[in-house]
């Protein structure tokens, strides 16, 4: 197995831009070595934080709050664990799995595990006309959504599309199955959830915030901008918004907004 990994080779294998990859760098939360030419060596620990650290961007989890949580984990476990557990976000709580037990790293309560195979057989998925119509309470199906999420996503998914199915304004259930379809590269599907969010609720900024993650994703810079402003105009105080929008402009060379945005960010990352 190969140890050591180049920038452009994890841009590659996570499907993160560079420059992304540099901030989390500049951000601390990987302190990778430096090769015989001094070019950044990327170990396979660095590689799995990075995908956690990415899907927990996508899960709209704060960068400062990643930071505490990882502090935290590094606590909790021998180093040699760390590597081994899978962290997610259901929504407003971010979970630990190590695949028997499920806790909270922040404050490291223990919560209930629901086995994905004896949630789907007591729902009886795949979902039908006759299940829809025997379970009307698109909360449930939310519900149901996130419990599934971290063992059986395709099985999260039906979930989801249970829950907006049964209700077009439900839209915790239209970001989290975007989310789902953006996670596994299904990019239509998630643009079409996250713009069904906003239809529901254009003021809600977290919806053009992942709008926006979703179009930087797919290279579409121009439109991801459009989005990220659309997202500060609901909320000024969203500092990954700010953050975004000062790297893009950092990289196309516009300093002074680049430094706007950056500096809005640190304020809001790093209060007094």
């Amino acid at each position: 197995m190969k140890s050591h990994f180049t920038t452009r080779e994890v841009a590659k294998i996570l499907a993160l831009p560079e420059w992304r990859i540099r901030s989390c760098i500049r951000a601390g939360f990987l302190s990778p070595s430096r090769g015989p030419r001094r070019h950044i060596a990327f170990s396979f620990q660095d590689l799995l934080l990075l995908k956690t650290t990415k899907g927990l961007l996508n899960a709209r989890v704060p960068l400062r709050r990643i930071r505490r949580i990882l502090r935290s984990l590094k606590q909790q476990l021998p180093e040699q664990e760390v590597w081994k557990v899978t962290i997610y976000a259901d929504g407003k709580r971010v979970v630990v799995w190590d695949g028997g037990k499920r806790w909270q790293p922040d404050s490291g309560q223990f919560l209930f595990n629901f086995a994905a195979r004896e949630i789907a057989s007591r729902i009886n998925l795949p979902l039908g006309r006759k299940a829809a119509a025997s379970a009307r309470d698109a909360q449930h199906w939310f519900n149901v959504g996130w419990e599934l999420e971290s063992d059986s996503p395709e099985e999260a998914r039906r979930a989801y599309l249970q829950a907006v199915s049964l209700d077009p304004c439900l839209i915790e259930a239209h970001l989290n199955l975007g989310r789902l379809y953006h996670e596994a590269s299904e990019f239509d599907s998630a643009e079409t959830q996250y713009r069904s969010a906003i239809a529901q609720a254009p003021q809600d900024a977290l919806a053009h915030f992942n709008l926006g993650v979703l179009l930087e994703d797919r290279g579409r810079i121009e439109e991801a901008v459009a989005a990220y402003r659309q997202a500060l105009s609901h909320d000024s105080n969203l500092a990954d918004a700010h953050y975004n929008l000062g790297l893009i402009f950092e990289a196309q060379g516009r300093r002074a907004e680049a430094f706007r945005h950056l500096r809005a960010a640190q304020k809001l990352y790093l209060p007094k």
